[in-house]
Parts: structure tokens; sequence; C-alpha cells
């Protein structure tokens, strides 16, 4: 039986994991955390409810944490594209809990609240940024938001997203990454536009 301790992943992320009572993966966790580590491209078909945040968000902190350099200003390092602003706002959560011993900057962006906060989170550059489609595209058009230097592009609920109308907006994000960085891909279903979608973004 695999354990988190087998997976390599760097002491404080354990520790926490230690703290938030979990020893054993799940099995999206076990399967795809070594090759996130690796750098790899992936596409994870996975129900909510399986472990799924986990299974990006610890590679991810242990990524950041063993190549430490600043965030980039008006940006971040990982993006998470999530569809709603409470999913949104429980993947942050999760990457504040795994990440407590490691001093990331975590800070989630959503419509129906004010711009000022937002512009200001984003201003000095945070290492993971965790976002809804819609108000990223305002702050990239507001120029407030910078995707130039972002190394990870997380698009979590892809199939929700499609659902929600999202295909365009995630396209127009997409452009503004940079070419050479690390895709992680996860829904719940693969219906052919996600198919699609998931060739044109996933290389490695």
């Amino acid at each position: 039986m695999t354990q988190f301790t087998d997976l390599g992943l760097a002491k404080p992320l354990l520790k926490a994991l230690t703290e938030e009572g979990y020893t054993t993966p799940t099995p999206i966790q076990a399967q795809a955390i070594p090759g996130v580590m690796s750098g790899r491209d992936l596409l994870g078909i996975a129900q909510t409810g399986t472990g799924k945040t986990a299974a990006f968000a610890l590679p991810i902190l242990h990524r950041l944490a063993e190549d430490r350099k600043p965030a980039p200003r008006r940006g971040c390092r990982c993006l998470v594209l999530s569809p709603t602003r409470e999913l949104a706002t429980q993947i942050a959560e999760s990457f504040r809990a795994y990440g407590r011993h490691l001093g990331m900057t975590v800070a989630v962006i959503f419509g129906g609240v004010k711009y000022g906060p937002q512009m200001r989170a984003l201003a000095g550059g945070i290492d993971i940024l965790v976002a809804t489609p819609g108000r990223l595209i305002d702050h990239l058009g507001e120029k407030s938001a910078v995707l130039s230097s972002t190394e990870i592009f997380v698009l979590d609920e892809a199939d929700e997203m499609l659902d929600l109308g999202f295909l365009v907006p995630i396209k127009r994000i997409v452009s503004h990454l940079p070419k050479s960085r690390q895709n992680l891909f996860f829904s719940a279903t693969m219906p052919t536009e996600i198919g699609r979608l998931a060739g044109d973004l996933l290389h490695d």
C-alpha cells in the first residue's frame, strides 16, 4: 500500500499532511503525484470528492518549493482555473493547508466582489492564483494581471467549465500563458470537446 511518505514529497508537506490526518493517498493521488512532481503534463479523469485537489496541490507546492523564486509582479507562478467561486475558494484553502509550512502565497479571484483587494493581491505577485475565468479575463484586460511568467497551469472541472460556456474565455486565458509551461487538466467526464481541448493543451 503506497503511503504519502513513499512519494518523495518535501518534509514540510508531509508534516502538513500528518497534521491533517492523511497518511494513505487515494488512487488518483498515488497515480498523479509522481508524474506532476517530475514536471509532466497530466490528464486526470476524476469525480469531485476523490481527493483530486491534493493530487495536484501537493506536487505543485513541492515543485515551487524546490525551485524558489520571487513570484512575478502582477502575476503568479501557478494558475488554477476553476468554474465557480465556491470551488475556487476550496482549492485555495487546500493549497494554504498543505503549504502552511512552506510560506507560499495563495490568492483567489472571482466575480461578484470588489476589484481593489484583488488588484492589490496581484500587484506584488503571488505563488498560487486560483481564479474563475470571467474575472481573470477582466484583470487581464485591465493589465492588473499578467500571465507571461506562469510556470504551471491547472484546468479543474473542465467539463463543468464547458457546460458554463467558458471554452472561449479559457482559450483567451491560455493565449496569455507562456508556451513553455506544465499543464494539468482535470475532468469528471471526457466529452469530445474536452478531448480536443486536452489535445491542444497537453504535450508531455
